[in-house]
C-alpha cells in the first residue's frame, strides 16, 4: 500500500477512534437528543447560521466515516431545523458525505481489487455503466439496505460520481423526508419503529421498484422503437430460423431441435462450413502428414536409419479430401434433416427483423419467417489491399486445399496461428519457406518466452522467419515472382513462387442485406453484437466468426448455445456470453495450448500474480519419446493456489491443457491437481508436476525447521542429531 493510502487511512482511524473515545455513541442517541432538545432549541434559536453549518460539518463527517448516529441526526434535522431547512441541509449533507466515503473506497481498494480481480471488476464496471443508475436508486430508496454498505461498494466500482450522487441525492430524498418529518414531532418518538412502520417500509420497498419498472419501460420503448418501421407478422414458419451452416449454425440448430423448435437452417455452399472444409479438419491433416515426413527424416532420434524423404502432393492432398469425406456425415444434411431440422440449401437475405427472402440452390425462391433468427455465416481470409497481391493468385485458408502441385518457394504473410501451422507444415514437407511478419515476433498473442521457442524450432527447421517485414508491393520480374517488404525504412527484396496469405480473417456478410436492418458491421465484417449476443433487435442474433471476438471453432459452439437458447426463451431469461474460461490451441510442432491470462495479459490488465513453471525436460514420458523440448506456465492468485491462467507449450500442449481448462471452470486449485494420481508414465504427468512446482515454493518453512527439530530429537543425543551409538561407534 502507498504512503499516502496509509496516512488517509491512519486519519480515519484516529477520527474513528476519538469519535469512540468522547462518547459519540452514547451521544447519538434517541433518548440523549430527547432529553437535550429544550437547551438544543434555545442555543439553536440564538446561533441558527452557526447552529446549521456546525450540524451540516458533523452530517457529512458521520456520513463520510462511516460512523453509527446517521438516523438520530436526521431526526434532529427536524427537530431543530424543521421540515423545510432540515430537509435541504440533511439531504445535500448527507449527499456530500456519501460522495466522500464513495471516493475513499475507491481511492484505498479499487486499485487492489482491479489487480486481483480485473476481469470480474471490468464486468462489474460494464454493468454499472449500463444499469448501474437503475440499481443504485432501487437500493437508496430502500432504507433496509445500510447506506454505508452502498457507499463503500459502489466506490469500488467504475460508476461516475456526478451519476453517483445525483442518484443518491434524489434516491435518499423519500426516506431522508420521512426521518426529518418525524424528528418534528420528537417527542411522539420512543423508537426507531415508530417510524418505521411496516405499512412504511413496504410502501419505501414498493417505490424502491420505480427504478427497475423505470428500466423495464426504458427497454421496451427501445425495443419498439428498434421495431419501428417493420410490420410484425401474425403468424410464424419457425420458432429459430439459421443463416449459416458452419460450427456456430449447426450447434444452433441442434439446440433448437433438440428442444422440440421448429427449426430451420440455410446454407449456401458446403455443410460444415470453414472448420471442415477448409480450415481445422484439413490443416490438421495436412499437419499429420508433414509430421510424419519430419519422423522420417529424423528417424536416427529413435535409433533408426533416417531416410531422404520423397512425396507426391497431390496424394497428400488426396489423404486430406479423404479425411474430410470421413468426417463429412456428422455435419451432413441427412443428419440434421434427421434431428428435425429443415435444411434448406440457398442463400438467405433479410427483409425485416422476422423475415428473410431465400433463394434455393435450384433457383426457387421464397419468404420464410420466424420469432428468431441467427446469424453464423462464419469468416473469411482477409486479403490486403497490397498493390500487385491480386495478379499473383494468392493461396489462402481457403483454396489452399485445392493445391495438387507443392510450390518449390513458399511465401506465407503473417504470424499468426494459421501463418506459423501452415509454414511448419509445407517446410516438413519439403518446401522452402519465407514466413514475414509485420510485428516484432511470431504469435503476438502469447508470451515472449513462449513466442521465441517456437521461433526457434522454426529456424532449426530451415524456415526463413523474417519479423519486421511488412509487404508493400508485389511485382513480377523476368518471369519471377518478388515480393516487396518494408522493413525499418529498407526496402528488401524476397523472390517466391506461390505466396500464401494468412493475416487474418473478416466476418462474412454478403448477401445478407444487413442494412435493410439499419446494421452496419465493424470494419473487418464482424457484426456488432450485445452480451446477450443479439444484434440490433431483441429476437436477431450472431454467433461465431461473424460475431468475433475469437476465431475459433470452439468458441462458435459456445457462443451458438447462447444464442439459441436467447433466441428461444430469451422473454423469460436471457444469458450473457461468458468468455472467462476459454482456451485455444496452436497446432505447431511444439503447440501452443493456452486458457485464461497470460503474463502479458495481466500486467496489461494490472492483475498481481504468481508465475509456476515446469519444464518438460523433466518428464519421463517426453524424454522417452524425444519430445522434451517446452515448458508448462501456471499463473495464480498469490499466495493461492487459484489458477489464473496456464500455457502448455511442447508436444500434446492441446491434451495437457484440458486438465488446467477444467480445473479453471470448476475452480479447482493446484493442490487437489497434486493430490489426483496420474498413471506412470503419461504426458498429463506434466500437470501434477507443475502443481508439485507451485506446492514445493509454497512449502511452509516455518512449520518444517519444527518438523526437522522433532525428527532429530527422536533420534535421542545432542541437538547436534547423532544419535549415542553413532557416537560411541566413531570413538572405537
Amino acid at each position: 500500500m502507498s504512503k499516502t493510502k496509509l496516512i488517509v487511512l491512519a486519519l480515519i482511524a484516529v477520527l474513528v477512534a476519538a469519535f469512540i473515545l468522547v462518547g459519540g455513541p452514547d451521544v447519538l442517541t434517541l433518548e440523549n437528543l430527547k432529553q437535550n432538545q429544550a437547551q438544543l432549541e434555545a442555543w439553536i434559536a440564538d446561533n441558527l447560521l452557526l447552529a446549521v453549518s456546525l450540524y451540516a460539518l458533523v452530517y457529512v463527517a458521520s456520513t463520510a466515516l462511516s460512523l453509527p448516529g446517521a438516523t438520530v441526526l436526521t431526526l434532529a434535522g427536524g427537530a431543530f431545523l424543521g421540515n423545510l431547512v432540515g430537509l435541504l441541509t440533511v439531504s445535500v449533507a448527507s449527499t456530500i458525505g456519501a460522495s466522500l466515503a464513495f471516493l475513499v473506497a475507491r481511492f484505498l481498494l479499487r486499485d487492489t481489487l482491479k489487480r486481483k480481480y480485473g476481469k470480474t471488476i471490468r464486468r462489474i464496471d460494464e454493468g454499472i455503466e449500463k444499469d448501474g443508475a437503475f440499481y443504485l436508486a432501487t437500493l437508496r430508496l430502500v432504507p433496509v439496505f445500510p447506506f454505508f454498505l452502498i457507499n463503500l461498494a459502489m466506490g469500488l466500482t467504475g460508476m461516475k460520481l456526478r451519476t453517483y450522487a445525483l442518484v443518491s441525492w434524489l434516491g435518499m430524498l423519500p426516506a431522508t423526508f420521512v426521518f426529518v418529518n418525524a424528528g418534528t414531532q420528537l417527542a411522539q418518538v420512543d423508537s426507531m419503529g415508530d417510524i418505521l412502520s411496516t405499512d412504511l417500509l413496504l410502501s419505501l420497498a414498493l417505490l424502491g421498484l420505480f427504478p427497475l419498472i423505470a428500466k423495464f419501460v426504458v427497454g421496451f420503448i427501445r425495443r419498439r422503437r428498434a421495431y419501428r418501421g417493420f410490420q410484425k407478422p401474425d403468424a410464424f414458419d419457425y420458432n429459430l430460423l439459421v443463416i449459416g451452416g458452419g460450427s456456430a449454425g449447426l450447434v444452433s440448430a441442434y439446440i433448437g431441435a433438440a428442444v422440440k423448435a421448429k427449426v430451420a437452417l440455410i446454407e449456401r455452399d458446403r455443410m460444415g462450413g470453414d472448420c471442415l472444409n477448409t480450415g481445422c479438419v484439413p490443416s490438421k491433416a495436412l499437419i499429420r502428414s508433414a509430421k510424419a515426413a519430419d519422423t522420417l527424416r529424423h528417424a536416427d532420434r529413435y535409433g533408426l536409419d533416417a531416410v531422404p524423404v520423397s512425396g507426391n502432393f497431390a496424394h497428400i492432398m488426396g489423404r486430406v479430401k479423404r479425411i474430410i469425406a470421413k468426417i463429412e456425415p456428422h455435419d451432413s444434411p441427412e443428419r440434421y434433416r434427421g434431428l428435425g431440422v429443415d435444411v434448406i440449401e440457398g442463400s438467405a437475405s433479410f427483409v425485416s427483423p422476422w423475415e428473410v427472402d431465400v433463394t434455393r440452390n435450384d433457383g426457387r425462391r421464397e419468404r420464410l419467417s420466424a420469432r428468431s433468427i441467427v446469424i453464423a455465416t462464419g469468416g473469411k481470409p482477409f486479403v490486403p489491399p497490397i498493390p500487385g497481391l491480386s495478379t499473383m493468385d494468392p493461396l489462402t485458408s481457403e483454396n489452399l486445399w485445392d493445391l495438387q502441385e507443392q510450390p518449390e518457394r513458399l511465401l506465407v504473410m503473417g504470424g499468426g496461428p494459421i501463418g506459423c501451422e501452415l509454414s511448419q507444415a509445407f517446410a516438413r514437407l519439403g518446401s522452402r519457406v519465407v514466413q514475414i511478419e509485420a510485428g516484432e515476433r511470431i504469435l503476438a498473442k502469447e508470451d515472449d518466452e513462449v513466442a521465441e521457442l517456437v521461433q526457434a524450432q522454426f529456424q532449426r527447421e530451415g524456415i526463413d522467419l523474417r519479423t519486421g517485414h511488412k509487404a508493400v508491393e508485389f511485382t513480377e520480374e523476368n518471369g519471377e515472382r518478388i515480393a516487396w517488404c518494408d522493413h525499418h525504412g529498407e526496402r528488401v527484396r524476397i523472390p517466391f513462387d506461390r505466396v500464401l496469405v494468412a493475416v487474418g480473417r473478416a466476418g462474412n456478410t454478403d448477401g445478407l442485406n444487413l442494412e435493410a436492418l439499419g446494421i452496419e458491421p465493424r470494419g473487418n465484417g464482424t457484426v456488432p453484437v450485445e452480451e446477450d449476443l443479439s444484434v440490433g433487435f431483441p429476437n436477431v442474433f450472431a454467433c461465431g466468426d461473424v460475431a468475433g471476438p475469437f476465431q475459433f471453432t470452439h468458441a462458435a459452439a459456445h457462443q451458438a448455445w447462447y444464442a439459441a437458447v436467447n433466441g428461444l426463451f430469451g422473454q423469460f431469461r436471457r444469458f450473457r456470453v461468458d468468455y472467462r474460461v476459454l482456451s485455444w490451441v496452436t497446432f505447431t510442432s511444439p503447440e501452443v495450448a493456452r486458457v485464461g491470462l497470460s503474463e502479458m495479459d495481466a500486467r496489461e490488465q494490472g492483475i498481481d500474480y504468481e508465475v509456476t513453471r515446469y519444464g518438460l525436460d523433466d518428464l519421463d514420458r517426453a524424454i522417452a519419446e524425444d519430445e522434451d523440448n517446452g515448458f508448462i506456465k501456471v499463473l495464480t492468485v498469490p499466495g493461492k493456489d487459484r489458477i489464473l491462467g496456464a500455457v502448455v507449450v511442447g508436444a500434446h500442449g492441446g491434451e495437457i491443457l484440458a486438465e488446467f481448462t477444467l480445473a479453471m471452470k470448476h475452480g479447482i486449485g493446484l493442490n487437489k491437481i497434486l493430490g489426483t494420481i496420474h498413471p506412470y508414465p503419461t504426458w498429463n504427468e506434466s500437470a501434477k508436476f507443475a502443481a508439485g512446482q507451485w506446492k514445493q515454493a509454497h512449502a511452509p518453512q516455518g512449520v518444517l525447521a519444527w518438523l526437522e527439530r522433532f525428527h532429530r530429537w527422536r533420534l535421542g543425543g545432542d541437538q547436534t542429531g547423532q544419535s549415542r551409538r553413532t557416537q560411541d561407534r566413531s570413538v572405537t
